[in-house]
């Protein structure tokens, strides 16, 4: 099966005179299951539509290349967020865009979903548009945009779109484009679960059920009121993000109200298996190939997606937000028969980078009531203490990693997407503990305690430090008894809400004394559609109403990101003002315990200046 059209000469060449979607990408076109556009392009195609591409748009005619679809226009940012794409935590641009050929940044504009609507609009005022991804997805209501320092209204009101897709789009798609098809128009697909629309408000009719956030004006004061109404808000949006008994949800927009429809219910087994089956080419399109390529798959090319949905639903992830926090998982058949195409791949070295999800090591829900009664609205399956409902079982997910290692061609089957430690230790066999770090590490193991502090992990939505240190002991312990040499590599992050100076100190004094010298450090980035942004934003916590410290200026963010890199010159007066701030002078010094020498006096440096010039008079004089 061929790539779909990204041009008209593509497109005639099928034979097609028009496409019934075109969707317009801020990706370059890579048709593999790890991208949104390649999947909602092929199940759009399975269902009998004809689907061409747009794709990094730069001018008018780039958008007219099709001319007008016959059913509608479907917009996305790409993979991430386009601001993330181009930003970094500190707000500085990217030199690179791993989903742009030959990894070149700036080919896809900031806010591409709005950028894109409105020019479609202005060039094709009465063809519908449908926006989804991560961008919209998470920006479907009011949020607090941290590069403009301020809250934005819903996506959906800025773009001008008539319609959004939240979360994973395959059954939204599917709906939208039959009812399209059968003559509906976009304005009456009010009903489809998974989305969001605009209604005047003179026209609106409240239904039983519904929950109200504040409006966008509410919560976009700077001010107490506000913050307080902005994280009331937050919490109705993650309470009700769930698709059995999740309520619809509306915020009003000035003389607009915003109406999300209640979760589109994740797919179940078989439907995973047959979206994952759909014929990707499992690469980038050829017209790349000149232009270096398409640095995001090497990342993906040779992995395996098994599962979708966490239960660990972190406070500073989006993941759970979008994807939901039930996991779906695909069937044994579906992964092996993923596999076995890898393995006849031209390029394939016999080695499976990944078989993983957001979280690799969940197969199944937590527990049986959330498959009856939905997730609980008040509590985490995980944190801060894990729940004593949660059923822990890697069984299922060893059994398939033992059938992939079986198969011809596949050397080494690893997993790299990340292993919940917490999760892993409450297993009361030891059985996929003991095969993960005999069969499935190369090398290093990377996990993500994220801190060391107990007060900052319980913001983070994380486990006990206590937690990671046990998982670690037991993972050396495992290393030893295999006669393997392997390593954990820890991800930990800065600047997170809760975070305190001394929080900060504390978690340097944690890797000076696990000899660790991180050589990239995650400052904590407030993206939209998170409770720890809500947090950054209002001081909050939305779920508690407690009140949280936020390092927020650039200093005291600097401050905590050099802790974390305190053995670097360049990040010496940074951490010599962060530890004089904090009053920890027993850490400035030359002792084993500190983190960073004291600064030479002046007396000093003078000292040293005439020993110097005392020794190379001697030095003259011998000579």
């Amino acid at each position: 099966m061929p790539f779909l059209p990204l041009n008209r000469k593509e497109m005639e060449s099928l034979g097609w005179r028009r496409a019934d979607f075109v969707i317009v990408t801020g990706d370059a076109y890579v048709d593999h299951p790890s991208f949104g556009t390649a999947v909602i392009s092929r199940v759009l195609e399975k269902e009998g539509f004809k689907v061409c591409i747009i794709s990094q748009p730069q001018t008018d005619e780039d958008f007219c290349i099709f001319g007008a679809p016959r059913l509608a226009f479907l917009v996305n940012s790409g993979n991430i967020d386009s601001m993330v794409a181009h930003y970094t935590a500190a707000k500085r641009k990217r030199s690179e865009d791993a989903y742009s050929p030959g990894g070149k940044a700036g080919l896809r504009p900031d806010r591409a979903v709005t950028v894109y609507s409105k020019t479609l609009k202005r060039l094709y005022k009465d063809v519908p548009i449908a926006i989804g991804g991560i961008e919209a997805s998470l920006r479907r209501f009011a949020h607090y945009d941290y590069w403009d320092d301020c809250v934005r209204p819903s996506v959906l009101v800025d773009s001008g779109a008539d319609v959004l897709m939240y979360g994973m789009g395959e059954k939204h798609i599917a709906e939208i484009a039959h009812r399209l098809d059968t003559g509906e128009k976009i304005s009456d697909l009010t009903d489809i679960l998974g989305t969001c629309y605009l209604v005047d408000t003179k026209d609106y009719e409240f239904k039983p059920g519904t929950r109200e956030c504040p409006s966008f004006e509410a919560v976009k004061n700077a001010d107490e009121q506000g913050f307080k109404k902005y994280a009331v808000s937050c919490k109705i949006q993650q309470t009700e993000h769930d698709a059995i008994r999740g309520k619809r949800i509306i915020q009003r927009h000035g003389n607009k109200i915003l109406v999300q429809n209640p979760p589109m219910p994740p797919l179940t087994t078989e439907e995973m298996d047959e979206v994952y089956a759909l014929p990707f080419m499992r690469d980038y399109h050829p017209s790349y190939k000149a232009k270096g390529g398409i640095p995001g798959i090497e990342e993906v090319k040779f992995s395996v997606i098994h599962n979708r949905g966490c239960i660990g639903a972190c406070n500073f992830c989006a993941l759970a937000y979008h994807q939901g926090r039930q996991i779906s998982s695909r069937s044994h058949e579906s992964v092996i028969a993923e596999v076995k195409k890898i393995t006849e791949m031209e390029d394939f070295k016999g080695y499976i980078h990944d078989v993983g999800g957001p979280t690799a090591n969940f197969r199944f829900p937590a527990c049986k009531k959330q498959l009856k009664a939905g997730l609980c609205a008040d509590k985490k399956c995980l944190a801060p203490e894990m729940c004593k409902a949660v059923e822990v079982d890697h069984s299922d997910y060893l059994s398939l990693l033992r059938k992939l290692r079986k198969i011809s061609k596949v050397k080494k089957v690893f997993i790299r997407s990340g292993i919940r430690f917490d999760y892993l230790l409450a297993d009361s066999s030891p059985e996929f503990f003991e095969e993960l770090v005999e069969h499935h590490i190369s090398g290093q193991l990377k996990v993500a305690p994220e801190h060391c502090s107990d007060d900052v992990l319980k913001r983070m939505g994380k486990p006990k430090a206590e937690i990671y240190n046990n998982f670690k002991k037991r993972f050396y312990e495992i290393t030893k008894q295999k006669g393997k040499e392997q390593f954990l590599v820890p991800y930990l992050m800065s600047s997170h809400p809760g975070s305190t100076i001394n929080d900060a100190i504390k978690l340097a004094l944690f890797l000076k004394r696990e000899s660790l010298h991180p050589q990239q450090v995650q400052d904590f980035y407030p993206t939209p559609g998170t409770i720890s942004t809500c947090m950054f934003y209002t001081g909050l916590d939305p779920m508690t109403m407690e009140k949280v410290y936020v390092p927020k200026t650039p200093q005291q963010k600097a401050q905590q990101r050099a802790l974390l890199q305190y053995y670097r010159p360049e990040n010496r007066s940074l951490v010599l003002s962060a530890l004089k701030s904090a009053g920890r002078y027993d850490l400035i010094g030359t002792g084993k315990n500190c983190l960073v020498a004291p600064e030479r006096t002046n007396t000093a440096q003078t000292a040293n200046k005439k020993k110097k010039t005392i020794r190379n008079v001697h030095k003259k004089k011998k000579g």
